[in-house]
């Protein structure tokens, strides 16, 4: 008997999909079950929050949209923090969520097990659109509208949510084969761009702000172009690690919370920012005030404009950056404009950056993340947490890297780590503090349980290190940061997870032995660890 649970995998399958992230519930267990009619490769969770989060870790290690499957009530709303993650992030995310049975929909209170009176609602200020199914006739629909949705620009997360009946009735609707989707392009109007491109070929010192949006929309060679061909000083946002290349001799890098940075941004007479929307964190914490004009490629239509005035151009990074670079090459008025000297500007900055951070006693932060850097695999992915290691990672990592810094919250490395893992085979590492570590740690059984390869490091500083900092800087004395935590060492070989504890002396050569190894490992390095002195509370 084929049920409406097979139209779901049937429909997964007909998608693209090749793996589904999941936790069981009662009112899901059609949708499980006809997992074994499929070739669909199965990986379980132990929360719905670490399912969810895999499966953002699984869509940023492909760009394709990652399914996953969850019950009704507590185990969909557990997946809303990681949900958040996703849509701030623009990661391609598909939630198929049970429901109670269809004559209980509508709030008409029948008093089922998981029954709330209107659960897609949670999901509706989170998601980019939500589905409530009603017949099994309907399911195929949409969960391609639902996938579609997530791949057009901005890419995020959508909801599906089908009744327990209808998942666990026969069907008469034929196997599902033939499923298209066509997520709309979003270019850029043809008026806009030659508007921008006067700006920038008349621009005495363009500079280019290079946000998240540039990587999600494959934009890093369409950048790369452009700036070369303006000889513009190219600044990343820390959700845009690996946009531009970290050595190029017009690469300011990611110190955006530096105000040395923020200064030169400025100062340019044209600031082009291609996909970012200018939020606290790429901006300084709202310290950044640019004097000349703002040109601004978005996708997400809200956030044009919504921190700063800008030529507005709504458009997918990569077709308004490929349209820019071939109408400033047809434009000649750039063409005297000195490169040496964008390039010694870049230099300067970045010295004066080298000698703020010079004069703080700050070696043994410093020493901890380049051993880290050079102890991951040139191509391995890497996963960190809400934690001061990766604060430090924003700013001084040169190579490309995924944070929570979305929607900030914890426990999100090492779902996120095994997602990536369950895509690419591995080795991928994952950095946590024990505090986020301590959301995380039944994710351990499903990393022995499906051998995946990745390594975890946590760094044990015996509480929430980065907000003992804050309340100590705002109130000279932190509450409730301080925390008990387990032994992770003797925890994970309680698992079957290889673990040992290191020094920053001998992090490099742990990590790098652990990452050689094949499947899970863990490394803790107790240390506690200090923040550089902001920039945007005093200026200097």
């Amino acid at each position: 008997m084929r049920t409406g649970g097979d139209l779901v995998i049937e429909s997964l399958a007909a998608l693209g999909a090749t793996t589904v992230f999941g936790e069981l519930g009662q009112h899901a267990l059609g949708l499980f079950d006809a997992l074994r009619r499929s070739p669909l490769r199965y990986v379980g969770c132990r929360t719905e929050l670490s399912v969810a989060f895999a499966a953002d870790g699984h869509a940023r290690a492909t760009g394709a949209v990652a399914p996953f499957m969850v019950s009704t009530g507590p185990g969909a709303l557990g997946t809303l923090p990681a949900l958040m993650e996703s849509r701030t992030a623009c990661v391609p995310v598909l939630g198929i969520s049970s429901q109670i049975p269809a004559d209980g929909l509508g709030g008409r209170r029948k008093g089922y097990l998981h029954e709330l009176p209107d659960q897609a609602a949670s999901f509706k200020d989170v998601v980019k659109s939500v589905h409530v199914v009603r017949t099994a006739g309907q399911i195929a629909p949409a969960l391609a509208e639902a996938w579609e949705t997530a791949l057009t620009a901005p890419a995020g997360p959508v909801w599906v949510e089908i009744p327990q009946d209808v998942l666990l009735g026969a069907t008469g609707v034929p196997p599902v084969a033939d499923l298209r989707v066509a997520p709309r392009p979003l270019t850029p109007r043809a008026e806009l761009v030659a508007a921008a491109a006067d700006l920038l070929a008349g621009a005495a010192n363009p500079v280019i702000l290079a946000g998240g949006g540039v990587l999600r929309a494959g934009a890093q060679a369409a950048l790369l172009d452009l700036a070369q061909e303006l000889d513009a000083p190219v600044a990343t946002t820390f959700g845009a690690k690996g946009a531009f290349p970290w050595e190029h001799p017009l690469s300011l890098q990611s110190w955006l919370e530096d105000r040395h940075l923020t200064a030169f941004l400025e100062d340019a007479d044209v600031l082009l920012v291609a996909g970012s929307g200018l939020g606290e964190l790429s901006s300084n914490y709202h310290t950044m005030r640019p004097r000349g004009r703002v040109i601004q490629i978005e996708a997400d239509l809200g956030k044009l404009e919504s921190n700063h005035p800008a030529l507005a151009i709504h458009a997918d990074a990569r077709p308004a950056l490929e349209a820019l670079t071939r109408a400033v090459k047809g434009a000649a008025a750039h063409r005297g404009r000195d490169g040496a000297a964008a390039r010694s500007a870049v230099r300067d900055v970045l010295s004066r950056v080298a000698g703020r951070l010079g004069a703080q006693d700050l070696a043994l932060e410093r020493a901890v993340l380049a051993a880290v850097e050079r102890a991951l695999p040139g191509e391995a992915l890497s996963f960190w947490d809400m934690t001061i290691l990766a604060y430090w990672a924003w700013s001084a990592w040169p190579r490309p890297m995924e944070s929570a810094q979305g929607a900030g919250g914890l426990g999100y490395a090492l779902p996120a780590a095994l997602g990536a893992s369950a895509a690419t085979g591995g080795p991928v590492l994952a950095v946590s503090g024990d505090g986020g570590a301590m959301y995380g740690l039944a994710e351990l059984a499903t990393l022995r349980q499906h051998h995946l390869d990745v390594t975890w490091l946590i760094v044990d500083d015996g509480g929430y290190g980065i907000l003992r900092e804050y309340m100590t800087g705002a109130f000279g004395a932190a509450t409730g940061t301080e925390l008990a935590r387990p032994d992770f060492v003797v925890l994970a070989e309680a698992f079957g997870v290889p673990a040992c504890r290191t020094t920053p002396e001998d992090l490099e050569g742990d990590l790098a032995r652990a990452l050689r190894a094949p499947g899970p490992s863990v490394v803790v390095l107790p240390a506690v660890l200090r923040m550089f002195a902001p920039t945007h509370l005093a200026p200097s």
